[in-house]
């Protein structure tokens, strides 16, 4: 199941204000190979932005030793009482797999990696930075092969607007004040 809560509204007049999503992302659903991506927010170039989940938050890649968090299958993991494994505590469940590359970029197999305005972003579990284009941030599970992968997790993303967009807002509302004063004169009379 792929689902998407937004916590806010893309205003029409461009990022003036914060946006929030949270996203659910799915390991066979959304994987960079036969799956498809899942929408998060619209950026624009520049703009501050980040993604958290939890590091107990879990997906798999296959057949153990192949879970991981959004960072990737990087190292040798063991399950523990607080993930989302399902695996016996202590049983190796994840190790390094490198990197798997696509589209021109490369990433740990099974980490989180973005797209947007036609690049690429590995982002991983916990995430803050600037878009590197402009458009709808798309989010995919990053793997070669996505028949045997399964889990999902959800992550939080949020963007601030650009400072120039809040001092042009601010200079908008300086300019509508007087013809607010006036009109309020107007309806007065």
């Amino acid at each position: 199941m792929i689902k998407q809560v937004c916590a806010g509204t893309l205003p029409a007049f461009g990022a003036l204000a914060s946006q929030a999503a949270t996203v659910v992302v799915d390991a066979y659903a959304n994987s960079s190979t036969g799956g498809v991506a899942v929408d998060a927010i619209s950026l624009t170039a520049g703009q501050s932005f980040s993604i958290s989940s939890s590091l107990n938050d879990l997906w798999s890649a296959g057949d153990l030793p192949r879970y991981s968090d959004a960072n990737g299958l990087t190292y040798d993991r063991y399950a523990t009482a607080a993930d989302d494994s399902g695996q016996p505590v202590g049983s190796h469940i994840g190790t390094d797999f490198g990197l798997w590359s696509q589209n021109g970029h490369s990433a740990a197999y099974g980490s989180l990696v973005g797209e947007i305005g036609g690049q690429y972003i590995t982002l991983g579990a916990n995430y803050s930075g600037l878009a590197p284009a402009s458009g709808i941030l798309h989010l995919y599970y990053w793997g070669s092969n996505y028949e045997d992968n399964s889990g999902q997790i959800t992550f939080n993303v949020s963007a601030v607007p650009e400072p120039g967009m809040f001092a042009m807002l601010l200079a908008g509302l300086l300019v509508l004040a007087p013809v607010r004063r006036r009109m309020e004169a107007f309806r007065q009379e």
